[in-house]
């Protein structure tokens, strides 16, 4: 198997999947593919026709059990090592949560280390019961960078994020549902119906709506002096000119289902 092979990609009714798909090593990433992932999603962003990103594991197991270890002598075995490594991972990490679509993390099985920071870079995260999460790096001797951290505190405050990093120990879903670091849990038989079901509703919404949106709430969550309020309001405008404002309004009127174009 390549390492392309192990980054898979579907583009489906609106919907683009990326899938890790390295079972045997519990969807453990490599730098190859933390670079595949990066790829696969710039092309999700680009493509009009992708309005919803889901993001999964292959095997059932895991949707990504960290970083693969085995491969630590060759990709970080020294400081200059783990700066490229690290700013590949910035990359990925960066397009995955500037994205202006939804992105969804179907999470089945261990997430763990950069699973979580992968996840966390996601904007709804639906997670099965028998699920697992951890950041291990108090029992490897890793640091971790701000950015990545001040999205996990962002996400689930101050107490939780030094609990998950201090005792470096696995959480349920159920305390991750508490913590707030996954909005849903659901029986493993239904995560994929679910994940599926939702991320067509969404794409099914208009986009431009959907786009400020996502924006605004990023801006909310900033320092009030770093909030870009004139796109705010630049997004909201696009949406009262664009057609799909017309068509969800003629859509109402006629007591049927929109067909909204994102234009």
């Amino acid at each position: 198997m390549t390492q392309t092979e192990k980054v898979l990609a579907r583009k489906d009714h609106g919907v683009g999947h990326l899938i890790f798909n390295n079972p045997e090593r519990h969807n453990a990433l490599s730098l190859d593919m933390w670079e595949a992932a990066g790829v696969i999603l710039e092309d999700f962003v680009s493509d009009d026709s992708v309005r919803v990103i889901v993001l999964s594991g292959a095997g059932g197991k895991a949707f990504v059990s960290g970083a693969d270890i085995s491969r630590f002598d060759d990709e970080r075995a020294n400081v200059a090592a783990i700066d490229a490594y690290n700013a590949v991972v910035d990359r990925t990490t960066t397009t995955l949560s500037e994205s202006p679509k939804p992105t969804i993390a179907q999470i089945e099985g261990f997430c763990l280390g950069g699973g979580v920071a992968i996840a966390i870079c996601c904007d709804l995260r639906i997670c099965s019961d028998n699920s697992r999460f951890a950041v291990p790096a108090a029992k490897l001797g890793l640091g971790y960078v701000y950015p990545g951290l001040k999205t996990l505190v962002d996400l689930i405050g101050p107490a939780f994020s030094k609990e998950i990093f201090f005792t470096a120990r696995q959480f349920t879903a159920e305390e991750a549902r508490i913590m707030g670091l996954v909005n849903r849990v659901l029986p493993a038989s239904d995560l994929e119906t679910f994940v599926s079901d939702y991320a067509g509703m969404i794409a099914a919404n208009a986009p431009l709506t959907i786009r400020a949106a996502k924006f605004a709430i990023g801006q909310a969550i900033k320092d009030e002096s770093e909030r870009d309020l004139a796109r705010c309001d630049e997004l909201v405008r696009a949406c009262f000119v664009s057609n799909d404002y017309v068509e969800g309004r003629r859509a109402f009127m006629e007591k049927r289902k929109p067909a909204f174009t994102g234009t």
